[in-house]
């Protein structure tokens, strides 16, 4: 069990549209730089200027970039000393329930609330939609997949305390930092990698159905160093706004994304 902070925070969040220049704080959004109706490859020097650069590949019937995401691996310094591995791990998200609000009369919208964030100190890690063949918005009427991420950086340096499983107060370092936290909403044609020690919360899946996910990082089995968390009481919501807005507010990301390295 989460150990629960004794601050119980009360704070609104907005999401925004899920772009590679407003999560560069927290990692890397990773979307194809070229539009989805683009079925020939172009000659790169036809294309505006990328970073990275593509280059063509197998055959010519591919353009290549990279690096898009780094893959850091810094359990070198974490305190027991234990190596790590690279893993690759699948998640299977199913939707989250939302809470309702009444607005009026005739109005009502929905909100997420955020109960507990998550950090991995020592590595980065990559969260992969997959299976996306299911879900399509052409031809069968079915809603794109679409996903929550709430995340916060580390308040480097600093303490809170918290209540363990046992009542016991103990003392968090390196908690969230709160004053920044910020949500965004993603599509299923994008991928998400959290950077080394960024506080997140674990998938939120939003819409009907199930969005499996390839999660790409480093682990060395000792838990406190895997994966640190941090619970909250009532006080954190994600307004999602009426009912199905959220969809239409993750508009399509820019086509340009660049390597955070």
């Amino acid at each position: 069990m989460a150990p629960t902070l004794t601050t119980n925070p009360t704070l609104k969040l907005t999401p925004e549209p899920l772009t590679p220049i407003n999560f560069a704080p927290f990692g890397t959004a990773i979307c194809s730089p070229i539009p989805r109706d683009l079925n020939v490859a172009p000659q790169p020097s036809n294309l505006p200027p990328y970073s990275p650069a593509p280059v063509l590949a197998n055959q010519n019937s591919a353009l290549k970039y990279s690096p898009i995401s780094p893959m850091l691996d810094r359990y070198s310094t974490g305190p027991s000393g234990t190596a790590s591995s690279a893993r690759l791990t699948m998640f299977c998200c199913f939707p989250r329930p939302l809470r309702t609000i009444t607005q009026g009369r005739s109005s009502s919208k929905e909100v997420f609330d955020v109960r507990i964030l998550e950090r991995h100190p020592f590595t980065n890690q990559t969260f992969i939609p997959v299976d996306l063949s299911s879900h399509s918005t052409v031809g069968n009427g079915e809603e794109e997949p679409i996903f929550l991420v709430v995340v916060a950086p580390t308040l480097k340096g600093g303490v809170a305390t918290a209540k363990n499983a046992a009542g016991e107060t103990i003392t968090i370092r390196d908690p969230p930092d709160l004053k920044n936290i910020k949500a965004f909403i993603a599509r299923g044609g994008q991928a998400v990698t959290y950077g080394v020690g960024t506080w997140h919360a674990p998938m939120v899946v939003l819409g009907r159905r199930r969005v499996d996910f390839v999660v790409v990082q480093h682990v060395n089995g000792v838990d406190d160093e895997d994966c640190q968390e941090a619970a909250f009481g009532e006080g954190i919501v994600v307004d999602l706004g009426e009912k199905g807005e959220y969809g239409r507010k993750a508009n399509d990301p820019p086509k340009l994304w660049t390597a955070k390295l």
